[in-house]
């Protein structure tokens, strides 16, 4: 079967869980325990991981789902995003150790293909701490903007928050996930869905695990007193062009970027740190090798002298052992210096 692992961030209150329950049809969180203030304004980000497996028409996927339950909701939020990148790195150097390694047939990957990161609806586009977090982690994981509870907001302020986010995306230099370019010769109607998925961008989604019954049909949703909201309606959310294009359209994409770049950029930074620590460590121990070959070719010199040229008027004034010691040392410093 194939492997796949998803990253999701973000703060606490937008969805994460409930959201990732209504892609995958599965209740990861059900021994979760929701914290209290008191814990949430002491504790760090909490890395969870889930592995599930999920079987469609035959074919089977493992899917990993790394979640962040704290981000961003500390009162110091600074640098809380490191936890997060750590994670990804961990999961790098540990490909990197297996690749590197005797025994190569049955390398388990584990590394992240994937960030979906949870933007607030309620705020005026990114904060400070999305921008931080994005620009720490665009290098390494593929990440997929996703505007959360878009069901709060109406359809005209869903397309002007997008917008906002695009642009301020664009101004703040992220690279986030770009979906690949269409060959002139594919099908008008992929086309067109490509060109559907990147105007998308971020995600407008709502989650729910509950089930709702209007007008003689069940679906997920939720019920409000102005109406109702169905997730997999296109009209409602993006919800269906997000689990497509994970589960379906753009998967192996996804995970050949990460082979190709995010890895291989790590992969050439740990080749080069390890060739610049050898260059380092070869001209430290040619350079004491020359530094002890002087000082023994110099005191060893200078004591022949002294052997020659005895003082007639002090005899006694023979070097011994300390001095000799003492002249070595002070000849090292010269040869430093």
């Amino acid at each position: 079967g194939f492997t796949f692992t998803l990253i999701v961030a973000g703060e606490s209150g937008l969805g994460k869980s409930t959201l990732i329950n209504s892609l995958f049809l599965t209740d990861l969180y059900k021994d979760r325990k929701v914290p209290n203030a008191e814990e949430r304004i002491s504790r760090t980000v909490a890395i969870i991981k889930h592995t599930i497996g999920i079987e469609e028409k035959g074919v089977k996927l493992r899917l990993t789902i790394i979640d962040t339950p704290g981000f961003g909701d500390a009162v110091n939020n600074t640098e809380s995003w490191r936890h997060i990148e750590d994670y990804i790195d961990q999961q790098f150097e540990q490909y990197f150790r297996d690749e590197s390694g005797l025994n190569r047939r049955n390398i388990q990957d584990n590394r992240v293909h994937c960030c979906l990161y949870f933007i607030s609806p309620f705020g005026h586009g990114l904060r400070p701490l999305d921008v931080d977090c994005m620009r720490a982690l665009h290098e390494k994981v593929n990440i997929i903007p996703v505007l959360a509870k878009a069901d709060s907001l109406t359809p005209a302020e869903v397309c002007r928050k997008k917008m906002k986010i695009r642009e301020e995306i664009k101004q703040f230099g992220i690279n986030i996930y770009q979906f690949p370019e269409c060959d002139s010769d594919e099908d008008e109607d992929f086309k067109t869905q490509e060109q559907i998925l990147k105007n998308s961008i971020p995600f407008a989604v709502i989650g729910s695990n509950v089930q709702v019954e209007s007008k003689g049909r069940k679906f997920r949703g939720r019920v409000y007193p102005w109406g109702v909201v169905e997730v997999e309606n296109p009209a409602h959310s993006d919800f269906l062009l997000l689990r497509n294009m994970l589960v379906r359209t753009h998967m192996q994409d996804l995970k050949d970027v990460t082979r190709e770049i995010h890895y291989e950029n790590y992969r050439a930074q740990c080749i080069q740190n390890m060739t610049r620590m050898v260059v380092l460590e070869r001209k430290r121990s040619g350079f004491r090798s020359r530094c002890s070959t002087a000082i023994e070719v110099a005191a060893d010199s200078h004591h022949r002298s002294l052997k020659q040229e005895p003082d007639k008027e002090h005899p006694e004034s023979q070097r011994r052992p300390w001095q000799l010691a003492s002249l070595k040392l002070g000849l090292f410093l010269i040869v430093l210096t």
